[in-house]
C-alpha cells in the first residue's frame, strides 16, 4: 500500500485490511536479553534487543546513542543538547515549575530516542513521547527498552490520539515538525491537549535565527519567515511568551478565555462537539475553545493539584460533572476497589512491583486506578483507553498524573515487538467479543509483551477459559485462580507468563 507524502500521511497509522493480516508469533532476535533495571536502563541497551546501528553513526557527534560491545550505551545528550539532557532540563526549569509537582505530564513530539523524557523522571515528570518510524529506524524501540514511554506517532493529518487539556506541556526539540504550515493546524493541536497554563518548549531552528542561522547553514529570510509565523500563531492562540534565549523559547497557554483580550476576533474556534473524540478524526486549522469559567481569575478546567496530590485527589472532570455516571464517591470506591485488587494480585505474581517489570499497560485502563495503586518510580504504566469504551475517562487519567493513550483493540497498538513487561486486561475480551476475535487481540498482545513477560487478565470466567485455551498454544504458562472474595464470584483472574523463546528454535507453539 501507498499513502501520500503530504502532510506526513505516509508515516501515520494505517492498518492492512482483513484479508492481508498476519496471524503469526514473533520470535525474539538471537541473543534478546531481559532489559536491563531501572535506571541501568536508561543508559544501557542489550544490543540483540534491537540489533540497529543506524544512529551510531547518523547521530555520532550529538551524544544519542554509541555502540559499545554487546550495549548501546545513551549518553543522554541531543541534537539540542549535547551537553546533556540534565543540563538542559535545569535551564527549562528556570522558567517551568518542575520542582513543585505542578508540571507531571509532558508531550514530547518528535522525541528521538527520548533522553529528555528519560531524564526528566528525575523530576518526577512523566513524558508520553512519540516519533515516527523513519530513516532513523527504531528511535521509539530504543525508547521503551530503555524503560521510556513512547509510542510511534506523528503530527502529519489525524487528530493526536490523546484528550483536550492533558498535558501540563509539550515539547518539540528540533523535531522538524513544520510548525507554521498549514495555518498553524501542528501548534493548534498542541493547544487542544495542553492544559490552560501549560507550557510549550520550542528549542532549535528558527528559534533566535539571528544569531544561528549560520550554524544551521540555512538563510536568514527563511528562518525569520518560520519564527515569525510561529509567533504569529502563538498569538493567535493567546500564548504568553516567556523566555527566549540561545535556541530555546518557552510558551505558556493562558488560564483560561476571559485572559485573552488580546486573541484576534476573527480566530476559527472549532465546532463545540466532543472535543475528545479524536480516533482517526482529522486535524483541523480551527482552535479548541476553553472549558467555561465564570470568573476572570478562575483556572478553566479547574486549578492544578501537584503531584503526587492529585494522583488520588477527585479530579474536576469528575466533581464538575463533566463525565456523566462517574461522582465522586465513584471515584473514591474505584480507587479503594483498585487497591485491593493490586494487594490480590501481588499474593500471586510477587515481583509485580520490584522493578522487574518496568513498562506496564493496562488495556482497559478506565479512571486509572490500577495505575495509581502501582504508582512508583520504578515503573511506568500506559493506561489504554478503548475507543469503543462505554465512558470516556482519558481525561480523568491525565488528571491524575498518570498517562495514556485511545486505542481500538482490534488494530495493532502503535509500538514494536517485545517492549511491555506486563500487561494488563480487565474485562477486555468480554467488551471486544463483538468487535473482533480473541486470537487477533492476543497475537498483538504476544507481539508487544517481551520474553518472561507476564499479564493478568481479569474477566468472567467463560472468557477466560477460551482465553486460556488460546495461549496454550502461543507458549504461555498460565495459572486461573479466584476472585479475592472468593469461588463464588464469576470474575476470575488468568496469570500468564509468555516463554522465553528466540528465532531459529523450534517453531512449535505447543505446551512443553
Amino acid at each position: 500500500m501507498t499513502f501520500p507524502r503530504e502532510n506526513m500521511n505516509y508515516r501515520e497509522r494505517h492498518c492492512p485490511p482483513e484479508g492481508e493480516k498476519l496471524h503469526c508469533l514473533i520470535p525474539a532476535p538471537k541473543g534478546y536479553a531481559t532489559p536491563f533495571p531501572w535506571p541501568k536502563s536508561r543508559d544501557y541497551v542489550p544490543f540483540a534487543n534491537a540489533p540497529y546501528k543506524n544512529l551510531t553513526v547518523e547521530k555520532a557527534v550529538q551524544n544519542w546513542i554509541q555502540y559499545e560491545g554487546n550495549v548501546f550505551r545513551f549518553p543522554g545528550g541531543g541534537t539540542q543538547f549535547p551537553r546533556g539532557a540534565d543540563a538542559y532540563i535545569d535551564e527549562l526549569a528556570s522558567v517551568i515549575p518542575f520542582e513543585n509537582g505542578m508540571v507531571r505530564t509532558a508531550l514530547d513530539t518528535g522525541c528521538g530516542v527520548a533522553s529528555w523524557g528519560a531524564y526528566l523522571f528525575k523530576k518526577n515528570v512523566i513524558a508520553m513521547s512519540f516519533a515516527p518510524r523513519d530513516s532513523h529506524v527504531a528511535q521509539v524501540q530504543f525508547a521503551l527498552e530503555r524503560g521510556v514511554p513512547a509510542v510511534i506517532g506523528v503530527l502529519g493529518t489525524i487528530k493526536l490520539p490523546y484528550p483536550s487539556g492533558a498535558f501540563d506541556m509539550a515539547h518539540c526539540s528540533r523535531c522538524l515538525i513544520p510548525w507554521g504550515a498549514n495555518d498553524g493546524m501542528y501548534m493548534m493541536e498542541v493547544d487542544r491537549v495542553l492544559r490552560p497554563g501549560g507550557y510549550w518548549v520550542l528549542s532549535g531552528p528558527p528559534i533566535s535565527w539571528s544569531i544561528n542561522y549560520r550554524a544551521w547553514q540555512r538563510p536568514k529570510e527563511d528562518l525569520q519567515e518560520e519564527q515569525s509565523k510561529i509567533e504569529e500563531i502563538a498569538k493567535l492562540l493567546c500564548w504568553e511568551k516567556k523566555y527566549e534565549k540561545g535556541e530555546i523559547a518557552i510558551w505558556r497557554k493562558r488560564i483560561n478565555h476571559d485572559s485573552c483580550s488580546e486573541q484576534d476576533s476573527h480566530v476559527t474556534f472549532c465546532e463545540a462537539t466532543n472535543a475528545n473524540n479524536v480516533w482517526y478524526k482529522q486535524m483541523e486549522a480551527c482552535v479548541t475553545p476553553y472549558p467555561k469559567t465564570t470568573e476572570p481569575a478562575e483556572v478553566a478546567g479547574g486549578v492544578w493539584k501537584p503531584f503526587p496530590e492529585r494522583l488520588n485527589a477527585v479530579p474536576f472532570r469528575i466533581s464538575s460533572g463533566s463525565i456523566p455516571g462517574v461522582s465522586d464517591e465513584t471515584f473514591q470506591e474505584d480507587d479503594k476497589l483498585w487497591k485491593k485488587h493490586v494487594k490480590a494480585y501481588k499474593r500471586t505474581n510477587k515481583i509485580i512491583d520490584s522493578g522487574r517489570y518496568r513498562n506496564i499497560m493496562d488495556m482497559n485502563a478506565g479512571l486509572g486506578s490500577f495505575a495509581a495503586a502501582l504508582e512508583s518510580p520504578k515503573l511506568w504504566v500506559m493506561n489504554v483507553m478503548p475507543t469503543i469504551a462505554e465512558k470516556d475517562t482519558l481525561g480523568v487519567i491525565y488528571d491524575r498524573g498518570l498517562i495514556g493513550i485511545y486505542h481500538d483493540w482490534c488494530e495493532a497498538f502503535s509500538t514494536y515487538p517485545r517492549t511491555y513487561d506486563l500487561i494488563h486486561a480487565n474485562g477486555v475480551f468480554s467488551l471486544y467479543k463483538n468487535s473482533c476475535s480473541a486470537e487477533d487481540i492476543l497475537l498483538e498482545m504476544d507481539r508487544i509483551l517481551r520474553p518472561e513477560g507476564a499479564v493478568i487478565f481479569r474477566d468472567q470466567i467463560d472468557v477466560l477459559i477460551k482465553v486460556k485455551k488460546i495461549v496454550g498454544g502461543m507458549r504461555w504458562n498460565t495459572k486461573l485462580v479466584d476472585h479475592e472474595d472468593g469461588p463464588l464470584v464469576s470474575e476470575k483472574i488468568l496469570f500468564a507468563v509468555k516463554r522465553y523463546w528466540v528465532v531459529g528454535e523450534n517453531n512449535s507453539a505447543a505446551p512443553q
